[in-house]
């Protein structure tokens, strides 16, 4: 898909960070945007940004754990500009982090796996279908994470969920290749970007607060620090959005931004597969 002007383009997670800089990016590139996020304020600030950029706009808000959101989310998106061709299934949240895989509260899993895995599946098939049928040329990108390429660094239902979604991206670029659709598929897999992830406690919902708050270790908090240093030194999210429009016009599919130390930590990772080997143990990724 080379052309994007007069397209329409649905971006989830779009409030800010790279959801906002994509729908931006869109917007500057004459596209019709939907916005969607589960924060009501600063989606409707954000799409007062994106129109002043010179696109065209509306916002829904969504929770994408929840299928029948996304659906509504689709239909409002068909029904108002009849197409979607780019469809960013981007909404995600940080969390799970412990000192040990075991004791994560099983609310963490509910939430993160609810929102970063099951809302990129919940995209695709309310909207990959309908894309489909009307038979144009369009494109999915699905964020993953740098921590759906590698293990260590981050909690365990955030890495966990991101290797699901790029398991899940490689499959419907298959499915879609092997159909010789005129739709095509990207995983992002960015490392560190200057975004607000780590200050997604703040969205988790009402019915999944933990049950029993379990006090963080010092590692946890050292690590915490850590995570917090290399987000703000990261990538721009704007960076990253670029990236991602020159992904879909060369129908690019894994999207991993360079930077220090992420692609030797992915070629390891390979090589201890590769050579049967045990897991090496790697530090946070800077």
């Amino acid at each position: 898909m080379k052309d994007f002007a007069d397209r329409v383009a649905v971006v989830t997670g779009a409030a800010s960070g790279i959801g906002l800089a994509l729908a931006t990016l869109f917007a500057r590139e004459r596209m019709k945007v939907v916005l969607a996020d589960v924060e009501a304020a600063p989606l409707e600030a954000a799409e007062a940004v994106v129109k002043a950029s010179g696109g065209a706009a509306i916002s829904v808000v969504a929770d994408v754990r929840h299928e029948s959101q996304v659906k509504r989310l689709a239909d409002t998106a068909f029904e108002t500009w009849g197409n979607v061709h780019v469809l960013c299934n981007n909404a995600g949240v940080g969390g799970g982090w412990s000192d040990g895989v075991w004791n994560v509260p099983r609310e963490d899993w509910d939430w993160v796996l609810g929102v970063n895995f099951h809302g990129v599946l919940h995209g695709i098939r309310h909207f990959v279908p309908r894309m489909l049928a009307k038979g144009e040329p369009g494109h999915i990108v699905n964020t993953a994470s740098v921590a759906g390429l590698v293990t260590g660094g981050t909690g365990a239902p955030y890495t966990i969920s991101k290797h699901g979604v790029v398991a899940l991206s490689e499959m419907l670029y298959r499915d879609l290749k092997t159909r010789n659709a005129k739709l095509s598929a990207s995983v992002l897999c960015p490392g560190w970007v200057d975004t607000k992830i780590i200050e997604s406690e703040r969205n988790r919902p009402a019915e999944l607060k933990r049950a029993a708050e379990v006090a963080p270790t010092r590692e946890m908090l050292a690590r915490l620090q850590i995570v917090r240093g290399f987000l703000k030194e990261g990538l721009q999210p704007a960076t990253v959005a670029g990236l991602v429009a020159e992904a879909i016009r060369n129908d690019t599919f894994y999207v991993v931004p360079a930077q220090p130390n992420i692609e030797a930590a992915v070629a390891l990772r390979l090589e201890d597969i590769r050579l049967r080997r045990n897991p090496t143990l790697l530090p946070p990724l800077g």
